[in-house]
């Protein structure tokens, strides 16, 4: 067991297991009919399973373009609230085919209300690609389901991997829940 800043961690997704699952989701998504592919990263706990994604794409003879939004659902209270645009696309979406990607999907809300936007601007079509599904904790009143997956996850909280907690444990290579304080 990992101990990183004096907290224990469980880790829940190996760093190799990570990137062989990478390789793997990749392929899938080389297998659609893509035209004229647009990768848009959500911000900020998916800007490192953007990044090995994108680049496995490249290996599996994909070229897409390459995006970033920025979302905030919960703004400075812990309740879910109204979706918010913090950082918007730079690149015009209509008639491409869009490819989502986050890192964990828990409600769908946010990510619904992004699919729903980038269907406005006319994209041909939006698809979702997530590390992690929480589905248990998705409500029936948001049925939304991802794409492409990367791994279910149980219902703990999860750093790593671009994930954090009050802004720590971003940087470590694999998925973990932190279990407490080092002995």
């Amino acid at each position: 067991m990992p101990v990183v800043r004096g907290k224990k961690i469980d880790v829940l997704y190996s760093a190799s297991t990570i990137a062989a699952r990478n390789l793997e989701l990749a392929k899938e998504i080389a297998a659609r009919d893509y035209t004229d592919l647009l990768v848009i990263s959500v911000l900020k706990g998916s800007f490192i399973f953007s990044a090995d994604l994108v680049r496995a794409m490249h290996d599996a003879g994909l070229e897409p373009g390459v995006e970033f939004i920025m979302l905030s659902t919960y703004g400075k209270g812990t309740e879910p609230g109204k979706v918010n645009i913090l950082r918007d696309v730079d690149s015009d979406v209509s008639g491409r085919d869009v490819l989502l990607v986050d890192d964990i999907l828990e409600s769908g809300r946010t990510l619904t209300f992004a699919r729903e936007r980038m269907l406005e601007r006319g994209a041909k079509s939006v698809n979702v690609a997530v590390l992690l599904d929480k589905s248990s904790r998705r409500q029936a009143d948001t049925p939304f389901q991802a794409d492409f997956v990367g791994f279910e996850c149980p219902d703990h909280f999860v750093v790593g991997y671009g994930m954090d907690v009050g802004h720590a444990f971003r940087e470590l290579p694999f998925v973990g829940v932190v279990t407490g304080d080092a002995d």
